[in-house]
């Protein structure tokens, strides 16, 4: 089964500049959030949309002034650079500053250990004369590494769509044994399940519904968020990016909690599939194997990790080839509600993102925001990004929380 293919334009005309829909999508919301209000005598109804992008969605276009005040729709982990942990940081500064070349996406560059040491990124470990190389893509990297000949490391961030291009390269051969691989990939069900688990332990507003992120779905599929109507009775809607693909998936949940008809449904089917990318997700499953694995802020989350299979750890694993150490739940640890804080040291100072990204506080909660920690001087993860919460709500001028 293919999705839907469809040209920019069009997807401009339906889902971006057209206002008939989205006045008809603002009644409905409407609609269906007061019904609930009256039905379930509430004073506040919460959806979470997991996706940095779909933050900057609802953040850039204005959507949530769109919507009725006692209707909040708040932020998830859905940004791979925020929930690196400063650990990993710390090695790859560490290797650039003895001389083995570092490959980096843009992003991370400016990701800060939570350590107070200079250089505490890879920008200032560069500007110290270390070797560090931004890319556009693994194989970018594969082909300098192979041209160079040097003792090299890609710092592997992501999700679920970047897994497959790691993949593919490992499996084909196509990596010099001179590029290691240091795999900070992560999965997103297991955060989804952990960051629904935190609010009920805590006791807050409860999550009523789940805008399920668009991308990684196209490669994992619709059907992997299932769990959440069938195991938590939370409607579910794999969304698209443009304005009205978020209006339409909070509208479609807000009809679910209203008729009492918790599902799963795939809003984005100009891109994604019920069973995913079948190709992609064979080839992730036999270069990586799940691990229990460190998101920055938040703690040690089960099967959330993609750590590299044994026959590719001796030519490819980073922390093999270099002996060294990586996180375990020993002095990582692993934080639900009865435990308290999420693990501080993994943080600078001050900084709140760890509650950030699982929908706990907005970024004008943190004393930091817009003060000492700017898109220009991110102190705190959340503000490097793209797809950090604080950058997105710093670059689009939001500075009250709704």
């Amino acid at each position: 089964m293919k999705a839907n293919t469809w040209d920019q334009a069009s997807i401009e005309k339906v889902f971006r500049r057209n206002l008939p829909l989205a006045l008809r999508l603002k009644e409905v919301i409407w609609r269906h959030a007061e019904a609930i209000r009256r039905a379930e005598k509430c004073d506040r109804i919460k959806i979470m949309n997991f996706c940095g992008t779909h933050e900057w969605t609802a953040t850039h276009y204005g959507i949530r002034d769109l919507l009725p005040p006692f209707l909040d729709v708040i932020a998830g982990p859905g940004c791979p650079v925020c929930v690196t942990p400063s650990h990993y940081v710390d090695v790859v500064v560490r290797l650039a500053q003895d001389g083995t070349r570092v490959y980096t996406y843009g992003d991370p560059l400016r990701l800060r250990s939570a350590k107070k040491q200079y250089p505490a990124s890879l920008q200032e470990a560069r500007a110290e004369g270390g070797d560090v190389k931004v890319v556009y893509s693994f194989l970018d990297a594969v082909k300098d590494a192979r041209e160079s000949g040097k003792d090299s490391v890609f710092f592997g961030i992501g999700f679920e769509t970047t897994a497959p291009s790691y993949a593919l390269a490992l499996k084909e051969g196509m990596v010099p044994e001179n590029l290691k691989f240091l795999s900070a990939v992560r999965l997103t069900p297991p955060a989804m399940k952990y960051t629904i688990k935190l609010h009920q332990e805590r006791g807050l507003l409860p999550i009523r519904g789940v805008i399920a992120p668009g991308h990684v779905s196209a490669i994992i599929g619709a059907s992997e968020w299932e769990f959440l109507p069938k195991e938590h009775g939370l409607p579910t809607v794999v969304a698209g990016f443009e304005p009205l693909d978020a209006m339409m998936a909070i509208a479609q949940i807000l009809q679910m909690i209203n008729e009492k008809k918790p599902g799963v449904k795939n809003e984005y089917k100009r891109l994604v599939v019920w069973e995913g990318n079948e190709l992609a997700k064979g080839l992730i499953g036999e270069v990586f194997e799940k691990s229990y694995a460190a998101w920055r802020g938040i703690g040690f989350i089960p099967a959330s990790g993609m750590k590299l299979k044994p026959e590719y750890l001796e030519p490819y694993d980073a922390f093999e080839y270099y002996d060294i150490p990586d996180l375990t739940p020993k002095e990582f640890v692993y934080t639900h509600a009865h435990h308290g804080v999420p693990w501080g040291h993994d943080m600078p100072h001050g900084c709140r993102c760890g509650e950030v990204v699982v929908g706990v506080a907005k970024p004008t909660d943190c004393a930091l925001f817009m003060k000492e920690c700017t898109p220009e001087k991110p102190w705190g993860p959340c503000m490097v990004s793209s797809e950090g919460v604080c950058a997105i709500w710093a670059r689009n001028e939001k500075t009250e929380g709704v």
